[in-house]
């Protein structure tokens, strides 16, 4: 008989019992009805009743260690103390990891963004970083690229974010100067400050003129920095005229702050993000250097404004100025006058009876400009009539373009000293150096005068000779840019620096 099938009837069942034992049975039916895996090995009964006994002990245990705990309320309340102590100190550590946690990712996170975005660049400039949205249309007009954010304005100009914002970030007090300043005299006497940018923001300020400002038109008056215009083109008009007036701007880039940079570049199109930028590059405020402990520390005072030196200052200008050389060309028009302007002079002439209209050019011209924004200055207005000498940035223009002759005849005195006594302890208008100062006016006698410059600059060239001096070499903006990017690319191959008590600008 099969022991594994089912017993039919009570003899069949009896008749397993006798074959087998009751819990071999017992295993074999429950293994049938699913209540145990088959090959599984059959517990026996003392070991089923150890594990329960093993259990029950323990939960007695348990029992009456709760009891005695009950017995002694001041205890488990310690107890209990110590416990959610214990769980305190642990749920505060586990906090504490996880605020450190969260503090090193937000650090990684803020890093990398840093690696491609602009968002701080210190007081009274950050205003409008956010702000992202340009005007294509515009800067379609002008063949201008639109650069989405300070990433993609970076990589065109060929550096990191992080150089980029060092370059245009608003310091009040700062180690770091990324101009030289100096004092140039003046013509008229005192000096004019000189802001002459480091090379790094130099190269910057190069690009931002190439690659923007000359591609934006200017008025057909503004005669000065910008391509096939220089005094030449400012003083062609105003020749044989029965009256010249000249004027001058008082404070002139000071005057040009940071808020209309931002402006004239918002204007072109650019976001707000983008104008910011670009406004902080071309723009700086006065310093005053203040030494302490041995260490220089240059600290800002008054608004960002136009540096003179920056290459990009002039080319703002006449772009910022369009709109009062356009009212002013209108109102010269009107009144029958001439006007061109050149940098911060501004130049009218009339003949005939045009010049009974004088007067009231003055006032009209005083009135546009203070409504534009800009001062004149009420020393520099002069009015030359025909039987005195007309001069238009430096030039003479009675007749024909030409050169002072008493000048002329003051520099070849000039030349002739130095033939006989060499260049020691001579001098040329207010430059200290005088070979500087030669060199450059023979240059601008051959602008003017191109067969007599061409003498002044051999004879020129001839005494430097004699006398051991090296020739000086006018330079080109395109000369000028390659110079920018040879020295850009030395300093990136040069090793930085060990000397660290030495000021970071003065190792550029």
């Amino acid at each position: 008989m099969d022991q594994n099938a089912q017993p039919k009837t009570r003899e069949e069942l009896y008749q397993q019992l006798r074959e087998t034992s009751r819990e071999e049975l017992i295993y074999s039916e429950m293994v049938r009805f699913g209540f145990w895996d088959e090959g599984e090995e059959q517990p026996t009964l003392p070991q089923q009743l150890l594990k329960d006994k093993f259990a029950l002990e323990k939960e007695l245990r348990e029992l009456l260690a709760r009891e005695r705990k009950l017995d002694n309320p001041e205890k488990l309340i310690a107890e209990y103390r110590k416990q959610r102590m214990k769980e305190s100190r642990e749920k505060q550590q586990e906090n504490r990891e996880q605020r450190e946690k969260e503090r090193q990712e937000k650090v990684a996170a803020w890093k990398a963004r840093k690696q491609k975005e602009i968002l701080y660049l210190g007081e009274e400039v950050s205003g409008g970083l956010h702000q992202k949205e340009s005007q294509p249309e515009k800067l379609a007009k002008y063949g201008l690229l639109d650069y989405a954010d300070a990433e993609a304005l970076a990589t065109a100009m060929g550096i990191t974010v992080g150089q980029l914002s060092f370059l245009s970030y608003n310091r009040r007090v700062s180690k770091v100067s990324h101009y030289k300043r100096f004092y140039m005299p003046k013509k008229s006497g005192g000096q004019r400050l000189i802001s002459a940018p480091m090379p790094r923001l130099k190269a910057a300020q190069y690009w931002i003129l190439n690659n923007i400002l000359y591609k934006v038109p200017t008025h057909q008056a503004a005669c000065g920095f910008k391509p096939n215009t220089s005094i030449l083109t400012n003083a062609e008009p105003h020749q044989n005229q029965d009256v010249v007036v000249n004027m001058d701007f008082k404070d002139f880039f000071p005057t040009v702050t940071f808020r209309r940079i931002k402006g004239v570049f918002k204007n072109l199109g650019y976001s707000e993000h983008i104008a910011t930028i670009l406004a902080a590059i071309c723009t700086e405020p006065d310093v005053d250097e203040v030494v302490l402990d041995g260490i220089t520390y240059y600290t800002a005072k008054g608004e960002r404004h136009l540096p003179q030196g920056a290459p990009t200052s002039p080319a703002l200008t006449n772009i910022l100025c369009y709109k009062l050389d356009a009212r002013l060309a209108g109102m010269t028009k009107v009144l029958d006058f001439k006007y061109t302007r050149y940098a911060d002079d501004l130049s009218f002439s009339a003949s005939g009876e045009a010049v009974e209209n004088l007067k009231k050019l003055l006032w009209r011209v005083r009135e546009t400009v203070k409504d534009e924004g800009f001062k004149l200055h009420p020393d520099k207005t002069r009015i030359m009539r025909k039987g005195a000498r007309q001069e238009v940035t430096g030039i003479v223009v009675n007749n024909q373009l030409g050169i002072h002759k008493k000048t002329l005849k003051k520099f070849r005195a000039l030349l002739h000293q130095v033939r006989l006594n060499g260049w020691e302890g001579k001098r040329w208008g207010n430059s200290n150096d005088v070979v500087a100062a030669v060199w450059g006016y023979a240059n601008f006698v051959a602008m003017v005068k191109p067969k007599q410059g061409e003498q002044f600059l051999t004879e020129v060239k001839a005494l430097l000779k004699l006398h051991q001096r090296k020739p000086l070499q006018q330079k080109s903006n395109s000369k000028i840019n390659q110079q920018i990017k040879e020295e850009q690319t030395k300093n990136q191959e040069k090793p930085k620096s060990k000397d660290k008590g030495k000021p970071r600008w003065k190792l550029w």
